[in-house]
């Protein structure tokens, strides 16, 4: 099973330089739509069969020039939701440097909560259970592999990364998320394989068919979770 981490396009809170959070009515600016429509051309004739989406506005308005293409109705799941960053909603960015909680924030985000708001670590694990929860109805549906696009927000996508990278959401904050950039993970028996992180313009064509089926191709006898030593073969 293969999804999409689509992070939403520029927003009118990205380019004022404020903490968005789940403030209401935050839209896509001018180039946010652009790139929402762009992203509809990217991934034009790939065998996407499902879209899941954050509740707030702007991941909808990502979705959507994608999802008409498709004719797929998205699946909204709050677990994807932005970061409830409580009295933090809505400030410049230029303040919030200024908080002691900044510092664990980047520093040690496994253990930063937001005032009167949620936990980083509870960000993470309430976001990797939707992405594995989806993965899960998709195969138990299909019985094969499916691709399929999940629209969320920046934290919340580098968390998912770090758990498929195995790493401790204290290393998290190293993983860029870009506003309409995409990242792949490939979910397997036993392992996750990242196929792309923060593509903001790459050929996508590779994912029409297996994404993994180079290593298969490469490892007869083996199972499509195994790692090619040495390397995956082109």
């Amino acid at each position: 099973m293969t999804v999409i981490l689509l992070r939403h396009g520029r927003s009118t809170a990205n380019t004022a330089l404020t903490l968005a959070g789940r403030t209401p009515g935050i839209e896509l600016d001018q180039t946010g739509h652009a790139q929402a429509a762009a992203l509809r051309g990217r991934l034009d004739g790939l065998p996407v069969e499902a879209v899941v989406r954050s509740p707030l506005m702007r991941c909808r308005q990502t979705v959507e020039p994608l999802a008409a293409a498709l004719g797929i109705d998205p699946v909204v799941d709050e677990r994807l939701v932005e970061v409830d960053y409580g009295s933090w909603t809505g400030r410049p960015l230029k303040e919030l440097t200024g908080e002691k909680m900044w510092s664990v924030v980047q520093q040690h985000p496994s253990s930063a909560e937001f005032p009167g708001g949620e936990s980083l670590a509870v960000m993470a694990a309430r976001s990797v259970d939707a992405i594995r929860h989806h993965d899960r109805r998709l195969a138990e549906a299909s019985g094969r592999d499916v691709l399929w696009v999940a629209c969320s927000h920046g934290d919340v996508i580098k968390a998912i990364l770090a758990d498929a990278y195995g790493m401790h959401l204290d290393q998290f904050q190293r993983i860029v998320v870009d506003p309409a950039s995409v990242s792949v993970v490939r979910y397997t028996p036993h392992r996750p394989f990242v196929l792309r992180v923060n593509d903001t313009g790459g050929d996508l064509t590779g994912l029409r068919g297996d994404p993994a089926g180079h290593v298969a191709a490469a490892t007869p006898g083996h199972a499509e979770s195994d790692a090619v030593p040495g390397g995956n073969v082109p």
